[in-house]
């Protein structure tokens, strides 16, 4: 395994929670009732694993690894531009969600902040991928995609953090509101 296969692995994740999200704001707009939990999970799932595990791997090891090459630099600033509004994204779900919980009718808002997140992830995830493809045969060696994978597993609270998180998105497509309608 590779560090690149780390990171496309992360993306198949990312997809399963995309899913997750797009059947919650259909459900949202639709009027269906999501649990205000729920709803909390996907801000979770979204902070903690896209955020905090792999934008990190990619911003601390895999970019500046590509990098220090003269390669693919105006993509990486491109793809950490993403990341950044990808924070600003969850914010407001997280924000407006708050408001939700407080009694608030934030309905509309956390569906819209959803969908824009999901639009965000289908471009994102793809242009990364391009970006793997181009990692993989033009910069990157064996070596150093194994050094860097080595490095990705040496967390070890990060494995088990990412396995929670995987569950997670386990748990929300077999709620009631994300089985795909009929």
């Amino acid at each position: 395994m590779s560090a690149t296969d780390v990171l496309r692995e992360d993306h198949r994740q990312a997809r399963r929670l995309e899913e997750v999200v797009k059947r919650c704001y259909v459900a949202l707009y639709d009027g269906r009732d999501v649990p205000l939990s729920d709803l909390g999970r996907i801000c979770v799932i979204i902070e903690e694993f896209l955020d905090a595990i792999h934008y990190s791997r990619e911003e601390d090891s895999y970019f500046p690894c590509v990098a220090s090459y003269d390669h693919l630099k105006q993509e990486i600033h491109n793809l950490l531009v993403e990341h950044e509004f990808s924070r600003r994204i969850s914010v407001q779900i997280r924000r407006h969600l708050k408001r939700w919980e407080a009694g608030e009718d934030a309905r509309e808002p956390v569906a819209r902040y959803l969908r824009t997140y999901k639009t965000y992830l289908e471009d994102h995830m793809r242009k990364e991928d391009d970006f793997f493809d181009k990692a993989e045969s033009v910069v990157l060696s064996k070596e150093e995609e194994s050094d860097m994978y080595e490095q990705f597993k040496s967390v070890m609270a990060v494995s088990k953090k990412t396995e929670d998180m995987i569950r997670e998105i386990g748990y929300l497509e077999g709620r009631p509101w994300a089985r795909p309608c009929k």
